[in-house]
């Protein structure tokens, strides 16, 4: 690769990951705006994060497209190929963690049009999406300086979601059952927990390709995240 065409490539990469990063800004107030319509019962914002996700559907397919024309055109070493495959894959987890930010408003706008009795308050639930949220946005931080610590910190973070995924689910299942009117509802705001989990489990997704990026290790599916004992 000539110098020219070197300090190209660094540039277009550059531009990618800017739009990465960008992507995940867009995804992020999704998924605020859908807990706000949630905890509010603002209808109009939830039809706002509905019809707002095609924009993600958009990002996505155009980072595609760009990383596999990047490969075509510029053919890169095996450290820069790597970071495009994560790329693509991280891409891929903002989309899907676009899309959980759509159930929720779907679901919040349920629960707010059918009225009647409700739920526990959303608190808990709200605590989980600030948790997850966290979890995004530290991701794409550690995405953004390539910090593999920051990325092992994240991963182990996901365990405190799940756990408090599964309280949640335990206090919604005593309240359906001390007053069956709610159970509408209840399994709502358990598919909105679920939504919470699942973007917990996409962040996570998001910090182990920063491990790879950096490491050339895939820490996916082994005992092994940074050299430090992935807990459970």
């Amino acid at each position: 690769m000539t110098e020219h065409a070197s300090k190209q490539y660094d540039l277009d990469l550059g531009s990618i990951r800017s739009r990465v990063l960008a992507m995940g800004g867009l995804v992020e107030s999704q998924i605020r705006r859908a807990i706000d319509a949630l905890t509010t019962g603002n209808l109009t914002l939830s039809d706002e994060v509905i019809a707002a996700d095609h924009r993600v559907n958009a990002m996505e397919v155009g980072l595609d497209e760009d990383c596999s024309q990047l490969i075509v055109r510029r053919q890169p070493a095996a450290s820069d190929l790597r970071m495009i495959f994560a790329i693509m894959k991280t891409v891929t987890d903002l989309e899907r963690i676009g899309d959980e930010a759509q159930k929720i408003a779907r679901m919040a706008k349920n629960i707010h049009e059918r009225g009647g009795p409700q739920a526990p308050p959303v608190v808990e639930v709200r605590h989980a999406a600030e948790a997850a949220i966290s979890m995004l946005r530290r991701t794409l931080d550690c995405f953004a300086r390539l910090d593999c610590d920051g990325a092992a910190e994240v991963i182990r973070d996901d365990a405190g979601i799940d756990t408090e995924f599964r309280s949640i689910l335990r206090q919604l299942i005593t309240y359906m059952m001390e007053d069956p009117r709610t159970i509408s509802t209840a399994l709502e705001i358990v598919w909105i927990a679920k939504a919470i989990e699942r973007i917990g489990d996409h962040a996570k997704n998001m910090a182990e390709y920063v491990i790879y990026i950096v490491k050339g290790t895939d820490v996916r599916h082994t005992g092994k995240m940074s050299g430090t004992e992935k807990t459970t």
